[in-house]
């Protein structure tokens, strides 16, 4: 039975091949302005104000999204898939371990997308955007996908002894 990262990087490719425009300045100018983004992807962190990474050193936090961006690049460049969908693999069932909930590791991959994206429209021409934030997003997307549907399954093989509803019952 092939793997969960296997099959994302299957359905991805497909969107890979439609983007064929040469984004060598993509990913020069990511390697570039790799410091800047990522210190302004842990600063938009921190002020997510994340239980779990509130807990973590500012370092560790800023390694993660250094690491997260590396592959990024990589991915962008390389046109493949499978560093990030196998890290995200990896990160989700640390973070799970560990006790992160999901939407805070989410947080942190869209963090780093949402520096990405300011920093592209705001030094690309427009007509370029659209494939240079299509790359950016179909990696980090995939790397996403991961991430929720690792956690997912981690989550439906924890035994629940009871489920605490009321608050959805007002009390």
């Amino acid at each position: 039975m092939p793997k969960l990262s296997d099959k994302l990087i299957n359905n991805s490719l497909a969107l890979f091949a439609v983007i064929t425009k040469d984004f060598m300045n993509l990913h020069e100018f990511l390697t570039i302005n790799k410091s800047i983004i990522a210190e302004e992807a842990t600063e938009s962190l921190h002020r997510a104000e994340l239980k779990s990474y509130k807990s973590s050193p500012i370092i560790e936090n800023k390694n993660r999204i250094e690491k997260l961006l590396e592959l990024t690049i990589s991915g962008v460049d390389n046109r493949t898939l499978f560093g990030m969908t196998e890290y995200s693999e990896k990160v989700a069932n640390e973070r799970f371990t560990a006790g992160f909930d999901l939407h805070e590791v989410h947080t942190a991959f869209n963090v780093l997308e949402e520096t990405i994206w300011k920093k592209v429209v705001e030094n690309f021409p427009a007509s370029e955007l659209g494939n240079a934030l299509g790359l950016i997003s179909t990696v980090l997307g995939a790397g996403k996908e991961t991430l929720a549907l690792t956690y997912v399954s981690l989550a439906s093989k924890r035994k629940t002894s009871t489920l605490n509803l009321s608050g959805l019952f007002g009390g």
